[in-house]
């Protein structure tokens, strides 16, 4: 898996740590973004970083 790519299929499994809601994937940010917390997780090497710590607030 290159640092580009991410299996979709992970999305489906994984919610936001701090709402449980549902994420969407950001391909261009490589990003996992939570609305509903209004923030986005990192994707690195391929692996979502699902640590608040980690996020990113949303403009």
């Amino acid at each position: 898996m290159t640092e580009t790519s991410f299996d979709r299929k992970m999305l489906e499994a994984l919610v936001c740590p701090m709402t449980q809601a549902t994420l969407t994937y950001d391909a261009e940010k490589q990003e996992l973004v939570s609305k509903s917390a209004n923030v986005a997780f990192p994707i690195r090497n391929g692996i979502p970083v699902m640590l608040m710590d980690e996020a990113r607030e949303l403009d």
